[in-house]
């Protein structure tokens, strides 16, 4: 059996090996990280690549940290950014998704499965498709450089009520039409008995939404041209495109890519059960 486990092993070395490598550079000088060959250990621990103490705009050859590298704010307002954005697209978008769901899947109105196919039907459109719509909505608004572009678009998805719609049917009728007889409304009966017997997979829908949000590259950089309301990930590609003209920004683009990473595997580990338990649910449920 433990013969057995050994692809399981190194598959999960390859996983990991990548991310122990972002760590371990986010901590090295920058003539650690252009070694040949690279060095698997870091030999001169520092965090001059979060923040240089001893930058020197004057100096040719001063490295300049990542906290240092962005006016204003600087990459902190993009960290701010990306989490406000994430934290409301993923709370609203869910709340949305499970009223859609329950309202399908438990009330049967003229053109119910109509509407269900549609919601079926559109996960079938590359989001890609969608992108010039979009912009041309958000410009006609007047949303263009604004929170509400990369607010509103992100509320509607279908996946996440197709998702819920499966969960919720799986609620015994009985549990609703008891809340029905002691006179609670429809928004009780959803907010009470619908919400705490799906926790398991908002939890894992949760993961999802809030994991496209906090990646998402191409959208923000349609809709959003200013430093005020940019995100983590334009943030990141501005780094790597720095790297072509100034390779002292490999180390900052290494510690930038890990202070990313810190949330969403925070996230993961705490809502990693419910995510499982979430998953399983929604594939036995028809």
């Amino acid at each position: 059996m433990r013969l057995a486990r050994i692809p399981l092993y190194l598959l999960a070395l390859t996983v990991l090996f990548p991310y122990y490598w972002m760590v371990s550079s986010a901590f090295k000088p920058l003539g650690e990280i252009t070694k040949a060959p690279p060095t698997l250990i870091v030999q001169n621990p520092t965090t001059a690549n979060f923040y240089n103490p001893k930058y020197d705009p004057a100096a040719s050859d001063a490295i300049q940290g990542l906290f240092q590298r962005f006016s204003g704010a600087g990459f902190a307002s993009f960290f701010v950014n990306s989490l406000t954005i994430t934290i409301f697209v993923t709370v609203v978008s869910l709340i949305l998704a499970s009223a859609a769901g329950y309202v399908i899947a438990k009330h049967k109105f003229p053109g119910s499965r109509i509407v269900f196919f549609l919601i079926i039907g559109s996960m079938m459109i590359p989001w890609q498709v969608t992108l010039i719509p979009n912009f041309l909505t958000m410009r006609d608004l007047g949303w263009i450089n604004t929170f509400w572009a990369l607010l509103i678009p992100g509320l509607a998805k279908a996946f996440a009520v197709f998702f819920l719609i499966q969960s919720i049917r799986g609620v015994p009728q009985e549990l609703f039409d008891a809340a029905r007889i002691d006179g609670a409304g429809e928004i009780r009966v959803w907010w009470q008995i619908v919400l705490p017997l799906v926790r398991p997979a908002l939890a894992a829908m949760a993961i999802f939404v809030s994991l496209g949000e906090w990646n998402s590259f191409l959208w923000p950089l349609l809709v959003v041209n200013d430093d005020a309301h940019a995100t983590l990930p334009l943030a990141l590609g501005r780094l790597a495109g720095s790297i072509t003209s100034d390779p002292r920004a490999a180390g900052p683009i290494m510690a930038a890519t890990l202070l990313a990473s810190i949330p969403t595997l925070i996230f993961f580990l705490m809502f990693q059960r419910q995510f499982v338990s979430g998953i399983t649910v929604g594939s036995v449920k028809g």
